[in-house]
């Protein structure tokens, strides 16, 4: 994987588990800001995605295995999206809270990938 982008979608992940979590903390339920956040996260993660199936097409193939790899980079592609549905569900300031705890587990998975790739050998 290409550290940089997994960097940037943990960076991303984490200031928008901040922004809501403080939603949260102030009572706020999600607003459309906070889905132009969501979207933005999303998009870098999507692009993540992108970069993993290039990859894997190319021949590169993960340290820590391909199936648990595949799971990893699907996962983070949907959590942020999956958090974001659930806080329009909950229009109080738990919708908030979810969209930061589903943030900070996006964070938790860009990890898991980086470590499943191999710490970054391949880029």
């Amino acid at each position: 994987m290409i550290t940089a982008l997994t960097v940037a979608v943990s960076a991303a992940a984490l200031a928008l588990a901040a922004w809501c979590g403080l939603a949260a903390a102030r009572s706020v339920p999600t607003k459309d800001w906070h889905f132009a956040g969501m979207a933005v996260v999303t998009l870098l993660a999507l692009a993540q995605l992108a970069v993993g199936a290039v990859r894997l097409a190319g021949g590169e193939r993960p340290d820590g295995g391909m199936g648990i790899f595949l799971a990893y980079l699907l996962g983070a592609a949907v959590t942020v999206p999956a958090a974001g549905f659930l806080s329009l569900a909950e229009r109080t300031r738990w919708g908030s809270a979810t969209v930061a705890a589903g943030a900070v587990v996006l964070a938790v998975l860009e990890v898991r990938l980086y470590d499943i790739w191999g710490g970054g050998t391949g880029g």
